[in-house]
């Protein structure tokens, strides 16, 4: 993992390069202030205060130089504002300012410079001739918790950027493992066969094709006498689509379909480690979905914790198969508020594309806690309809469900709606239906795993459970 503490240091006012940062309605101006060599620089970059963008300003002299980042339409700077400059600065200390040269409130950029700085490195050496870049911050406080934040972002796309090969049930029971011995937690793994016999029947049905054993994973933290926090992952650690077989270009990235767990585990640390006045309970169900002669078939009926029968009309809607159990178990302990976070459906994506995760709730002020709390941290989410008119699109003439929407409409609609079958009565539930990935480079943000919505959620649950 990235030595994120030797990134960023308490500001105490000693030597550092500038970085700038300038809005787009204050370019013009800024460029003025400058001088011959400034401005003919920033007019070569082409540089007009834009986000993502950064520009090395030389001085009068031609060592005295800093740097400029834009903030875009922003006045303030934003999660990813220093990316840029993480991204394209040698080794050294560096101080942000404002557009008129005086120190300006880090805040949430932070995360920007750590995670510029992070490199998945488990199959090639990192590059680190450059060195490290420390940025420096006059709010000393921040420092534990941005460094917290990038471990668990890293963490997210460090799962994620495994390959399956290496990254199956057994290892996701491994990450689980290491934080339950991390934080004194108590952990739980029903695996293989005794998934029929402990009645998680859906995990069991849809893992039973892959060699690798599936398994629900569990972690129990905190005072029972606290409010319980459920949350919940979907940790399919590969997704061929079972016999209803994906393409090969849609099979490509399905390393990543278990990144709602990686979600789930990595905001449970955050959680743990921030001594939340929470009980904390992790529910992962991990599995492959695979292709042998033991593969579920479409047209089977498989049974689920709840008692609810499902039909499979596509076995590549496997995701909320599994979720239902978990969520079924997590319900069973009578939480507080259940939260999962899972790589569900490709409609979500089409509908939001790549970068705004799919907010679902069963209540309204949850709803407008969590999109307030998206705001506060620059880590956006869109909520769509729980429209309960359109559970007739998933009924069965044989079971009690059918896990494939009639006619293929209003897919991440439907498969919240699916899931919601399997929450408990008045419980506050929301559903993160995520892509868990960039699918091209920006500045902090590499092609591959993402983390998204994690640090609303977080703010969410700090506010809605404040001692």
């Amino acid at each position: 993992m990235t030595d994120f503490a030797s990134l960023i240091a308490a500001d105490r006012g000693q030597e550092a390069r500038a970085i700038h940062a300038v809005s787009e309605a204050q370019a013009e101006d800024f460029s003025r202030s400058l001088g011959e060599a400034g401005r003919a620089a920033l007019a070569a970059a082409g540089f007009k205060g834009q986000a993502d963008s950064g520009f090395l300003l030389p001085g009068g002299n031609g060592r005295d130089w800093s740097y400029v980042v834009g903030l875009g339409k922003q006045v303030a700077a934003g999660r990813w504002t220093l990316a840029a400059a993480a991204a394209g600065l040698t080794a050294g200390s560096y101080r942000l300012v404002d557009a008129s040269g005086a120190p300006l409130a880090v805040g949430l950029a932070a995360h920007g410079w750590l995670m510029a700085q992070h490199r998945f490195a488990r199959y090639r050496k990192a590059d680190d001739s450059r060195g490290a870049r420390q940025l420096l911050i006059s709010d000393a406080s921040r420092i534990a918790a941005a460094i917290a934040e990038a471990k668990a972002a890293a963490e997210v796309r460090d799962l994620v950027d495994t390959p399956a090969e290496d990254m199956g049930p057994g290892e996701l029971e491994a990450a689980v493992r290491a934080l339950g011995e991390a934080c004194g937690g108590k952990v739980g793994v029903v695996a293989g066969e005794a998934l029929s016999t402990q009645n998680f029947p859906a995990i069991h049905a849809v893992g039973r094709a892959s060699p690798r054993r599936p398994r629900i994973l569990t972690l129990d933290w905190g005072d029972p006498a606290r409010p319980l926090l459920a949350l919940v992952g979907k940790g399919v650690c590969f997704d061929t689509g079972g016999l209803n077989l994906k393409p090969g270009n849609s099979m490509l990235l399905m390393k990543k379909d278990m990144g709602g767990a990686a979600h789930a585990l990595a905001l449970a640390r955050m959680v743990i480690e921030r001594q939340l006045p929470v009980r904390v309970k992790l529910v992962i169900a991990a599995v492959d979905n695979a292709v042998s002669g033991d593969a579920i078939r479409p047209g089977d009926v498989i049974a689920t914790r709840k008692g609810l029968s499902v039909e499979i009309g596509n076995t590549d809607a496997e995701g909320r198969l599994v979720l239902a159990d978990a969520l079924a178990l997590a319900g069973e302990a009578d939480p507080a508020l259940v939260l999962d976070f899972a790589t569900l459906t490709g409609a979500a994506r089409v509908a939001l594309g790549p970068e705004l995760p799919a907010l679902f709730c069963n209540d309204e002020a949850l709803a407008a806690a969590f999109l307030a709390a998206a705001d506060a941290t620059d880590d956006p989410l869109w909520r769509l309809p729980l429209w309960r008119p359109y559970r007739s699109m998933f009924r069965s003439t044989i079971a009690d469900l059918n896990n494939n929407a009639e006619g293929g409409l209003a897919g991440a609609v439907v498969g919240a709606l699916f899931l919601e079958h399997f929450v408990g009565e008045g419980t506050p539930w929301a559903h993160l239906d995520l892509y868990a990935w960039n699918g091209s480079a920006r500045p902090g943000r590499p092609k591959g795993g993402a983390a998204m919505g994690l640090f609303a959620a977080l703010k969410m649950i700090e506010r809605r459970f404040a001692a």
